[in-house]
């Protein structure tokens, strides 16, 4: 197998190349030996050529001040130590595919650079919401380690130093004001204060100084600070500030609520809300509605507003029965079209009064209620009874799809097909249905503006597409889902593709198998065992389970990780006990120790073989009682996985009947990955039906 320029597999290592700081360069995370500093400098010059080909000659003047006889000689010997540094993989005689030749010169290519992503991160924040730009410029900032093409002095090196300098000033001033933007104006005056210190000229660091102070109240303190700052301009430079000092001095001297432009989101928030308590009555039906609306959007948030919403939803529902207005209780469950990734509910509880609830809704709905309406509370009942084997969800997911076609509304037919996909698990294998679903929920809702659902079709994607093993395509959905998430503030977003990432590193990272290729294709069973190799896999669970934290999502949270760890051993023949390594370099808890949360059945028989396997008798008859007792696993996203278990468990004691139900329930699946959680994997399933056979055929 080759890549694109003709080299090996195994060249395609991934390169970074870092100049935020002195000049670097890394392969696979392991720094490179790059030489000298002039050897150094051959690859920064590439890189402030942002990928344009820079001629031989040109290089030549560029390293020296006066090119001793031989320099191009040495400039070809600098460029081949240089891919041998970074491309120590390529066969000999095979092309570059990082520092190419290209005509009379060379050129840096596919590699990632510090100083691109930061230029690019800068320019992207500027269309970004506030939040969204702040977390994106913090993580560009931080790949700052020290002045840029820091021990190179040639021209061209300095020019570029001073460029990355300005523009980093540019995204610090940008971060201070998406901060005042977030109601954070106090915590930035010091930071904002020092910054003018240091920078003096630069107008947008005063404006944006005197701005905070204003903010947190400090008007007089504001009014200082511009006056300082129109004395230093005029008494060292002879000029007048520019036009937006002028203009903020101006809007602080007639108190202008929306001070420095747009308002900040507080003033809209407290003026929004002021003019809604005189104008909306007290107990008015609108504010049912508006309170609905509003959970949805609390629901977004994750952690505290997403179990907040939960609670008060089901409050809003009861509240709009007792007016006997079944329209407007539609309307009230129905502006809650919140979807999930997810197929195990977070409160049964809860999901349950919101199903009858909807059902007592669509039975006192007048014969000509649009279709639309109907179409909402049927997929409210299908999102709502997701991971329950009944009939009734699939059944409703299905009459709220053709009511949402005929409706001609883009946004139920978005919310029908959350609900298709949430209860599109009758069997194992169905992954390429769901695909399906994802793929038509991605176009959809990118042509009509429904980030929400659009952000969902791509985690449907990356759930789907890894059960097929189509790694690659998987992660760009994962890619897209994180943008999504970011630029639309949607926090929870994050959690999955953190998960997503922790997965493909335990599918990949067992030397004893393939892992997913670089083409797509899904990995070969393991070919030996490798505890090391299994526990990195281990912590990169454990440091993706850390993300889980206050994420109010207890539905995919209790269990999960001790479930992931357990699923990777039984795939590779490790037994379910010891400790793994925490991300932080500690100790976790034992297996044995761990909260399996709705899991248990289907790990106790394992967790009794590990016991068994120290010398306990007991432990071994107990796990075949265990075995004997484990039930069909709930229609969702880890099905084949409990499966698995409960066939390998029924491998272990010898329970044919047991074998049998899980060969049944997994044939359906045979050329899949159990890896359609999109956030752990157990292995092709194909591996666990060869070893049931095999038990079988016995």
């Amino acid at each position: 197998m080759s890549d694109r320029s003709g080299g090996p597999a195994a060249a395609t290592a991934q390169v970074r190349v870092g100049v935020l700081g002195p000049v670097t360069a890394w392969v696979d995370d392991a720094e490179a030996a790059l030489g000298g500093p002039r050897q150094r400098a051959v690859l920064a010059r590439l890189v402030a050529a942002r990928g344009r080909v820079v001629t031989a000659d040109r290089l030549v003047e560029d390293l020296w001040d006066e090119p001793p006889q031989g320099a191009l000689v040495a400039l070809r010997t600098f460029v081949a130590a240089l891919r041998r540094a970074i491309e120590p993989g390529r066969a000999a005689r095979t092309p570059a595919r990082v520092l190419v030749t290209d005509g009379p010169g060379y050129a840096l290519r596919q590699a990632d650079v510090d100083a691109w992503a930061f230029e690019a991160a800068v320019s992207g924040a500027r269309d970004l919401a506030p939040a969204a730009a702040r977390a994106a410029l913090d993580r560009a900032l931080d790949t700052w380690r020290g002045a840029a093409y820091a021990g190179l002095e040639q021209p061209w090196a300095v020019a570029e130093r001073g460029r990355l300098a300005e523009l980093r000033l540019v995204a610090v001033e940008r971060v201070a004001e998406a901060r005042t933007n977030l109601g954070e104006a106090a915590d930035v005056v010091p930071g904002l204060d020092a910054h003018v210190t240091e920078h003096p000229w630069r107008e947008e660091g005063w404006r944006l100084l005197a701005l905070a102070l204003y903010r947190s109240g400090r008007q007089a303190d504001a009014l200082a600070v511009l006056r300082r700052a129109r004395a230093m301009l005029a008494g060292e430079l002879g000029v007048d500030p520019g036009p937006r000092l002028a203009e903020l001095e101006a809007q602080v001297l007639r108190h202008d609520p929306g001070t420095g432009g747009t308002p900040g989101a507080d003033d809209v928030w407290r003026d929004t809300a002021s003019a809604y308590e005189r104008v909306v009555a007290a107990g008015a039906r609108t504010r049912l509605e508006s309170t609905t609306t509003l959970l949805r959007t609390l629901a977004m948030t994750g952690g505290e507003g997403l179990a907040a919403a939960r609670a008060q939803r089901v409050a809003a529902v009861g509240a709009a029965e007792q007016l006997g207005d079944p329209d407007l209780t539609a309307r009230v469950i129905g502006a809650f079209d919140v979807p999930g990734a997810w197929t195990r509910s977070d409160d049964a509880d809860l999901a349950a009064q919101v199903v009858a609830a909807a059902e007592r809704t669509l039975a006192a709905l007048p014969d000509d209620a649009p279709d639309a309406v109907r179409a909402k509370l049927l997929a409210t009942v299908a999102v709502e009874s997701r991971g329950l084997a009944r009939a009734r969800g699939p059944r409703a997911a299905h009459e709220a799809e053709a009511l949402a076609r005929r409706s001609g509304d883009p946004a139920v037919l978005a919310f029908a097909l959350a609900g298709r996909y949430l209860t599109r698990f009758e069997h194992p294998g169905l992954a390429p249905e769901r695909d399906a679903i994802g793929v038509e929920l991605v176009s959809l809702a990118a042509r009509h503006g429904l980030a929400t659902f659009e952000i969902l079709g791509h985690l449907v994607r990356v759930q789907a597409l890894s059960a097929l093993g189509r790694w690659t395509d998987a992660q760009r959905h994962a890619d897209s889902a994180g943008a999504l998430g970011l630029r639309h503030e949607r926090p929870l977003v994050g959690v999955f593709t953190a998960w997503f990432g922790a997965l493909r590193a335990a599918a990949a990272g067992v030397r004893g198998g393939t892992g997913p290729t670089a083409d797509g294709e899904r990995p070969a069973p393991p070919a030996g065992d490798d505890a090391a190799a299994v526990a990195d896999a281990e912590r990169g669970y454990r440091a993706a389970a850390a993300t889980l934290d206050g994420a109010g999502m207890p539905g995919l949270t209790e269990g999960l990780l001790p479930l992931a760890i357990l699923a990777l051993r039984v795939w590779r023949g490790l037994p379910a006990e010891g400790v793994a390594a925490a991300p932080d370099g500690g100790s976790a808890p034992t297996l044995e120790d761990a909260d399996w949360g709705p899991y248990e059945p289907w790990a106790r028989p394992h967790l009794l073989l590990a016991r068994g396997a120290r010398g306990d008798a007991a432990a071994v008859s107990a796990a075949a009682k265990a075995v004997r007792r484990i039930p069909d696993p709930p229609p969702g996203l880890l099905a084949e996985v409990l499966w698995i278990l409960a066939g390998r468990a029924a491998v272990a004691v010898g329970d044919r009947r047991t074998a049998e139900r899980a060969r049944a329930a997994l044939t359906p699946a045979a050329g899949e990955i159990a890896a359609g959680s999109g956030v752990l994997t157990a292995g092709p399933v194909e591996d666990h039906l060869n070893a049931l056979e095999a038990f079988l055929a016995d």
